[in-house]
């Protein structure tokens, strides 16, 4: 029986196409370091992201692929990725040093549960593999510190902010620069300045996603940031009800306004499971997110429960996603992230 070649290998791998960007793996440049020994075949599949939730099926694909060529034995598969950069249409202007794409997450009133699902989507897309920071740009009511267990202060290398480390991710926030107790009573341009300082002179390194977690509303944190940087798009979180609808739709048209894409909706306590029991009650009503997407045309990247395990998390500085990864609030949080991260790898391609 002859033994494989290179040119078969590479022309079963077109059959495998990735199903966002439309292509076969092939000509996407997916397929790397491809070995042949004998009968035996070897390669990596570069993925644009670390949390692709098509990553396994795309693996499965690749190796059913290989096997059908005559003289095939063994086939070796590493998945691995290389996230791909957000890039301004006209120049650099925005671009922050060692940062490839920055991810807003807002809402458009307080109490949705905002600070929770940016940092743990931060979390998520850390544990997929990718090198996240997170920024808290809610100088007014910073609350990341606290669910992330950060405390001290942080140190100047050569005139640049060095961010902290805790679980895996890099963190910067005012709370971390002014006492516990001490409130923050800022105009806007103070405001802007701030916000320009987190961004540009912290020592982000090399990461792959810089969650920033916004405070809620429409004000001069949300203008400040859409002017000074350039943002790969924007989450927005919300609850149920009605009210809470009604203030995302202006949080909607305040991001199409200022020109940053909109990457999709999230339903924070959607519904309540009491211990034991397997009914739903949707304590603020159903139905929200579904409205937003049939609206504007915004995705609805998933829905979160309402879980004792989210609070105790947060307060205690291990986020949810991490402290409790089987959770029901956990996994949806994590598939959500991987959305997210796939929904970047496609506004990047194009």
């Amino acid at each position: 029986m002859p033994l494989p070649t290179e040119a078969a290998v590479l022309e079963a791998l077109r059959a495998v196409r990735d199903p966002d960007l439309h292509r076969d793996i092939v000509a996407l440049g997916f397929v790397k370091d491809l070995r042949i020994c004998g009968a035996n075949v070897a390669f990596q599949i570069e993925l644009t992201t670390p949390a692709c939730p098509v990553k396994e099926q795309m693996r499965s694909q690749a190796e059913a692929a290989v096997k059908t060529i005559p003289g095939v034995e063994q086939v070796a598969i590493e998945m691995t990725a290389q996230v791909t950069a957000s890039r301004p249409v006209l120049g650099d202007k925005g671009l922050i040093p060692g940062v490839k794409n920055v991810l807003a997450v807002s809402s458009g009133k307080g109490g949705v549960g905002k600070s929770t699902v940016a940092v743990n989507l931060a979390c998520a897309l850390s544990r997929s593999g990718a090198k996240v920071g997170i920024l808290d740009a809610d100088v007014y009511g910073p609350n990341v510190p606290l669910m992330l267990g950060v405390t001290g202060q942080p140190t100047v290398v050569e005139k640049r902010i060095v961010p902290f480390e805790r679980h895996g991710l890099q963190v910067m926030s005012m709370a971390l620069l002014v006492a516990e107790d001490q409130p923050v009573i800022w105009r806007g341009p103070m405001l802007h300045s701030a916000v320009r300082q987190f961004l540009f002179d912290v020592a982000w390194r090399d990461l792959d996603y810089l969650v920033v977690d916004l405070p809620p509303g429409t004000g001069d944190a949300q203008l400040s940031l859409s002017q000074q940087a350039h943002l790969t798009g924007a989450v927005i979180v919300t609850t149920p009800q009605d009210v809470s609808v009604l203030d995302v739709k202006k949080a909607i048209r305040m991001f199409q306004t200022v020109n940053v894409p909109i990457l999709g909706v999230v339903e924070n306590m959607a519904w309540f499971t009491p211990p034991g029991q397997t009914e739903r009650y949707h304590l603020f009503g159903e139905g929200g997110g579904a409205r937003l997407e049939r609206e504007f045309g915004v995705p609805l990247l998933g829905q979160i429960p309402l879980e004792l395990a989210v609070r105790e998390g947060g307060d205690r500085g291990a986020p949810v996603t991490i402290a409790a990864p089987d959770s029901q609030s956990a996994r949806a949080l994590t598939e959500i992230a991987g959305k997210l991260a796939q929904r970047i790898s496609v506004m990047n391609a194009e």
